[in-house]
């Protein structure tokens, strides 16, 4: 219903307008105290003559708007258009003359001085009106191109962010399993005994990263419980070799998020916060209330570690910064500290 009164609003302005504009010759026309008979006659002839001549500028007005300035200004040029243009106004000045002499006959046929007086009178406002209806429909036609061409550049600019978007999070899924079946790998060779466990865990993993993030946005709930299982299979993985500390703080209503926004962060910090690292420790932090979200990790970090980087070191971080900027452009803070044995990330989304 509301789709359809949207596309209804344009023909109920322009019936409005027409309305005001007809009744115009009845609000602002001559008044008179006057009991004559043949005074109110005239009155209420020049009223329905400039009310009949009125109606004669709506065929005019949308043969500006939709013929000559959208076809032949356009297409043909200024030049071409002004012709035009002034050939339609003389027809309507000659129709003017015709409509006169119907309802003014007495005075279209020698009325005299006072006649040649309300005459020229007439034209003049006819003149003014015509210019007035050209006035207002060529003013109309470029505002409504203009607003056209602004709500077609902004879908154009909508979709390309779309599509965007939706190839960043396409990249998520393969960079995801590509760290995290290295980390299987390396389990099977160490602990086989924990691969079962951890495939598990993976498949849960996969549960969410294809039926959870088809929506553009998920309750941080979800998301919190998609990091916490991601979490625990990392613990699976290295067990007590690694310190672990996951702190957390969501409000009891919880905010909307872009679904897989924060686990880049935390895949950097197990990919390299471990290995060379002595003592390793991850340290992560999540923190929702009604005006923010806050989201921290912070890692240790190994020269070594830091030298033997593949190739694909530095994707996830990179896709995450790019949706952000997407997503977020005015609302979001990213601070990354990087030092020589730590590594701090800290996002900080503002919610409106």
């Amino acid at each position: 219903m509301s789709k359809l009164n949207w596309k209804l609003r344009p023909v109920l302005l322009h019936i409005f307008f027409w309305i005001c504009f007809l009744a115009l010759p009845l609000l602002l026309g001559p008044n008179s105290a006057s009991n004559n008979p043949r005074e109110i006659d005239r009155h209420f002839q020049w009223n329905m003559f400039f009310v009949v001549f009125g109606l004669f500028n709506i065929p005019l007005f949308y043969f500006n708007t939709e013929f000559l300035l959208r076809k032949i200004l356009k297409k043909r040029g200024v030049l071409i258009y002004i012709i035009l243009l002034v050939i339609s106004l003389l027809v309507m000045l000659w129709f003017h003359e015709e409509l006169f002499k119907w309802f003014f006959p007495e005075m279209a046929n020698g009325g005299g001085q006072r006649g040649n007086g309300f005459r020229r009178g007439t034209s003049l406002r006819i003149i003014f009106q015509l210019l007035f209806i050209v006035a207002i429909g060529t003013s109309y036609r470029f505002l409504s191109d203009n607003m056209t061409d602004q709500e077609v550049k902004k879908e154009e600019e909508n979709e390309r962010l779309k599509s965007e978007l939706s190839f960043l999070r396409s990249q998520i899924s393969p960079h995801f399993m590509f760290n995290v079946l290295n980390s299987i790998v390396s389990l099977s060779r160490r602990k086989p005994e924990m691969v079962e466990p951890v495939v598990i865990k993976l498949s849960e993993l996969m549960r969410y990263m294809i039926y959870e993030t088809s929506d553009s946005k998920v309750s941080i709930d979800k998301e919190f419980s998609y990091l916490e299982s991601y979490i625990e299979l990392q613990r699976l993985r290295f067990g007590n070799d690694i310190k672990i500390d996951f702190k957390h703080n969501l409000s009891s209503s919880p905010s909307s998020i872009e679904p897989m926004l924060l686990i880049p962060f935390v895949e950097n910090a197990f990919k390299h916060g471990v290995g060379m690292v002595q003592n390793p420790s991850i340290d992560i932090e999540l923190n929702d209330d009604k005006k923010s979200l806050f989201f921290s990790v912070r890692n240790q970090v190994s020269k070594q570690n830091l030298e033997i980087k593949d190739e694909s070191s530095g994707i996830g971080l990179a896709n995450v910064r790019r949706r952000l900027e997407l997503l977020y452009p005015d609302q979001h803070e990213l601070k990354i500290d990087e030092k020589e044995d730590s590594y701090l990330v800290e996002l900080t989304i503002k919610h409106i």
